[in-house]
């Protein structure tokens, strides 16, 4: 890491990505109903303001399943890392993303057909 007696650098971007924690919906919901929620999140994100490159990252990164590749994706675009599930991201500018839990993971009242 370092010599002895000096202060390793932190670096903020280089927060390790987790898996999110299991959330519950306000009410069970299909695949398809998720979907459409986060179809419509993505669609309508870059209107809040931002980038529309590091929207673009999030998304990659946030609907990758291997963390390795996600922590990649991020750590290309520049994001800053402020909670290491993804819900709260910044670019080098400042600008603040959230991201909420339906578009990192499944509730756990997902309602599976069959």
């Amino acid at each position: 890491m370092g010599c002895a007696g000096s202060t390793p650098k932190v670096d903020e971007s280089s927060k390790k990505l987790r898996k999110p924690k299991p959330w519950k919906h306000t009410q069970p919901i299909t695949p398809a109903e998720l979907k459409q929620m986060c179809d419509e999140f993505w669609d309508t994100a870059p209107h809040y303001g931002g980038q529309k490159e590091i929207w673009d990252a999030l998304r990659a990164a946030a609907t990758e399943a291997d963390l390795t590749l996600a922590q990649t994706i991020v750590d290309s675009a520049g994001i800053i890392v402020s909670n290491p599930d993804l819900t709260v991201c910044y670019d080098e500018r400042g600008a603040k993303y959230e991201l909420p839990n339906y578009v990192l993971s499944e509730p756990t009242n997902l309602i599976r057909d069959g």
